[in-house]
């Protein structure tokens, strides 16, 4: 439109981004709504969709479910675990248990995402039968201790060692409050203060070791405490972490290989974790 048309009639004019408003809400009308896409099955990274952080999905239970959903629990005896094991008794009071996401609980440690316990109980299951030895270096809360005592039931030993002694005592009251509290009166599920790095070799050798925090490279203490035919999960590196699967041959010889991409707090000294709390 030339400027004289303009001014002839300026009550018809549009500016630029009126008209483009304009045509964005007529297309807006006019376009049928798609339905939303599938959900994908989840990935240990970047973590699912945290949809259960909806009251209708509180519980531990449905936490579980959705677990199976997303391909993180593949197993019914995993299942069984993670759903006896209330993962609220683990939680510090006033934060949401049923998040898919790691949560804080005190002097710089955190409670692994829920996702990232389904993924090492599935690595290890079948290092986790009945009667066998598990170590869990850097226990925590006690969740992931608790359900490896419940996998290897009391024909078997679970250890937790943690270098925090108030993270010890909160793991102990933890388990009081769950279903393997029978094991823990019992002598076989149990904690310890010490440094993870050196293991724990009262115990050992162990059929499953995990380590709940980021080594540089794998420890080797752990390594010679690892039984023939046994295996650790272990996350390895610094900034860019793997989560490597280790197995001990029956001759002794240890075959490495990566999982997934992930992101824990560093396997350090004690001195070094409580230096920012």
């Amino acid at each position: 439109m030339c400027a004289a048309a303009a001014s002839a009639s300026p009550s018809r004019y549009l500016s630029p981004f009126t008209a483009l408003r304009r045509r964005f809400l007529h297309h807006l009308l006019a376009t049928t709504p798609r339905p939303p896409p599938p959900l994908r099955r989840c990935i240990q990274f970047p973590r699912m969709a945290q949809f259960w952080t909806q009251g209708s999905l509180d519980k531990n239970k449905a936490l579980v479910e959705h677990l199976k959903q997303y391909g993180a629990l593949r197993t019914d005896k995993v299942a069984e675990v993670m759903e006896n094991i209330d993962r609220a008794l683990f939680v510090p009071e006033g934060l949401t248990p049923y998040t898919d996401s790691p949560l804080p609980i005190g002097y710089n440690a955190t409670i692994s995402a829920p996702h990232m316990h389904a993924t090492c109980l599935e690595l290890l299951k079948e290092h986790l039968q009945p009667g066998m030895h598990a170590l869990d270096v850097g226990s925590g809360s006690g969740y992931l201790t608790a359900c490896f005592a419940m996998m290897v039931g009391p024909e078997g030993r679970a250890v937790g060692i943690e270098h925090i002694p108030e993270l010890v005592a909160a793991a102990t009251e933890n388990v009081q409050r769950s279903a393997a509290v029978p094991l823990l009166m019992d002598g076989l599920l149990s904690f310890h203060v010490a440094d993870g790095r050196l293991g724990w070799p009262d115990e050992a050798p162990y059929d499953a070791i995990h380590v709940g925090a980021a080594a540089p490279e794998i420890p080797r203490p752990l390594v010679d405490q690892l039984k023939p035919g046994g295996r650790m999960v272990i996350p390895v590196g610094s900034y860019f972490q793997r989560l490597q699967v280790v197995d001990k041959n029956a001759d002794g010889s240890v075959t490495v290989r990566n999982d997934a991409s992930v992101r824990y707090v560093p396997l350090t000294s004690r001195s070094a974790q409580l230096q920012d709390s």
